[in-house]
């Protein structure tokens, strides 16, 4: 297309947009910065467990040496393993579908028992009670288990401060 044939409003316009898309973009970046600034300066003033909510700095020292201790190899085991997960449960939920959709029976007396587990929140179809932690402390004492994460410190939000 000829530049001569565009309009002085439609150059204005699409040099709105352009403009607009920049401002749009640095914005971000501006955010981005800003709050990854403001997480470095709390958690190296103690305002903020930095234990917890690690830093920045920390973070991009740990990906500027990932062959060194193997995360990249605990990534890919990760990765591997939860695209197995979600492969075998679709597969099987599919096939269930199937059998359920084809079988009027089976579909009726098994129809309460799905209503049931589709209702309960799927935090309460866990396979143990350490996986959330139920004391108040973070350790289990009698296998020595202990978890970073404690449903009673997510239920109290005051836990990432130091003070």
């Amino acid at each position: 297309m000829d530049k001569n044939l565009i309009s002085n409003e439609r150059k204005l316009y699409l040099r709105k947009l352009r403009k607009n898309r920049f401002l749009v973009l640095f914005s971000q970046i501006f955010i981005l910065i800003l709050f990854l600034g403001i997480w470095e300066i709390l958690a190296n003033k103690g305002i903020i467990d930095s234990f917890i909510t690690s830093q920045p700095s920390r973070i991009a020292k740990t990906f500027m040496n990932l062959s060194s201790n193997d995360l990249v190899k605990h990534i890919l085991v990760t990765t591997y393993e939860t695209v197995i997960g979600f492969l075998i449960g679709t597969s099987l939920g599919v096939l269930i579908a199937i059998i359920l959709w084809w079988s009027e029976f089976l579909s009726k007396v098994f129809d309460p028992y799905l209503v049931v587990l589709n209702s309960l929140p799927k935090v309460a179809l866990r396979t143990n009670n350490y996986n959330l932690g139920w004391g108040w402390n973070f350790c289990n004492n009698s296998n020595g288990s202990c978890y970073l994460f404690n449903s009673n410190n997510f239920r109290k939000f005051k836990w990432i401060f130091k003070n």
